[in-house]
């Protein structure tokens, strides 16, 4: 039997290239399949994929820039060519590659392979994260062979009801850290309470500013805090003997080890982790998102009692620290948040996802 050959496509957030990694490595585990991932020069998978000496093909793309500034219509005037450009680019690859199947898991960097996998007849299969299904996603729904849902309210926004509810896909690892390496690695103490701060793989300009305000209240508790590495040098100041803070964190594994409560943005992938590694935590859903999904992926939690939510416009630092103060130091209910996070976590998404690929494909 030949070797099947699998296009993932996906990137430009962590949100959307993890899941493609994620489903690219269970596949990889189970069988000789030839896998070749697709992003942007823009996105975070310039940097990820080449680190991974994995084999990827990064197209001169990038989403249509919505803000009024000269930057922003500098950028709009080169998407015409940049798009030629990479339709080629993937017309080429399709035509040296011949896959018997593309998974495009969001982003403008998935929609040419799956533009070009539905005109070549190639079955194809999209990955939507969100409780709000991106633009790729509804424009290609109707085309896909399925769509991997991890939030039921995708199927009232797709014309094709062919979802299949699996949960977002997330690293096969993510639960198994250990707290002593992660106090090793953090340098750290592996019995003291610990909050671990982050807003996504880009950091969280609000959640960072609540933070420097807050921090010096936070007593008798350590703080793991990922600014971003945009964001690095201007919080790097607030470093002591229990505060450390990164740009950006690898072993997420480790860091969710040590970890007793999060306080970070509400993004579906940020919610498959921490449910499946049973955490509670504090959500503040970014505003701006697509009609405002992280909010409802924050309620989802907030509702079961998994999370505390917080919006934004109500962040108030002292506020804020009296909260987290009460949850940390109260073991009874950081047990139950615990508990209920951990009854919402999918865990075998990955498997269940690449179950049915490879039925489908193998049929």
């Amino acid at each position: 039997m030949a070797k099947k050959i699998f296009i993932i496509a996906g990137g430009g957030t962590g949100g959307h290239l993890y899941p493609a990694l994620a489903i690219g490595a269970e596949l990889k585990k189970r069988t000789d399949a030839h896998i070749h991932y697709m992003g942007s020069t823009f996105g975070i998978e310039a940097e990820k994929l080449p680190a991974m000496n994995v084999e990827h093909t990064l197209l001169p793309i990038r989403g249509l820039q919505r803000s009024i500034s000269l930057q922003s219509l500098g950028r709009n005037a080169l998407l015409p060519g940049r798009l030629l450009s990479s339709k080629m680019k993937t017309h080429k690859l399709f035509s040296n590659l011949k896959p018997n199947a593309v998974i495009g898991t969001g982003g403008y960097a998935s929609a040419l392979p799956l533009y070009t996998a539905a005109k070549k007849e190639i079955p194809f299969f999209i990955q939507e994260q969100n409780s709000y299904p991106g633009i790729t996603t509804r424009h290609f729904a109707e085309s896909a062979e399925t769509v991997f849902t991890a939030f039921h309210e995708v199927d009232g926004f797709i014309k094709k009801k062919n979802c299949f509810f699996t949960g977002n896909p997330i690293r096969e690892d993510i639960a198994n850290g250990n707290r002593m390496i992660a106090r090793k690695a953090f340098n750290l103490i592996a019995d003291k309470k610990t909050l671990f701060v982050f807003g996504g793989s880009q950091g969280s300009e609000a959640l960072n500013q609540c933070t420097s305000r807050m921090i010096e209240q936070l007593d008798n508790i350590q703080v793991l805090w990922q600014t971003g590495k945009h964001n690095f040098d201007k919080y790097k100041q607030f470093e002591s003997e229990t505060v450390r803070i990164v740009p950006f964190i690898n072993d997420m594994r480790s860091a969710y080890a040590l970890t007793d409560l999060t306080f970070s943005r509400a993004g579906a992938l940020t919610i498959a982790e921490l449910t499946a590694c049973g955490l509670p935590s504090i959500l503040v859903p970014l505003p701006s998102a697509a009609a405002d999904h992280q909010t409802h992926n924050a309620q989802s939690m907030t509702d079961t009692g998994a999370a505390e939510l917080i919006l934004e416009a109500e962040l108030d630092p002292r506020l804020t620290a009296n909260k987290i103060s009460s949850l940390i130091n109260n073991e009874n209910v950081l047990n139950e948040m615990a508990y209920k996070s951990k009854s919402l976590g999918k865990p075998d998404a990955t498997k269940v996802i690449v179950d049915y690929i490879l039925k489908k494909v193998n049929a």
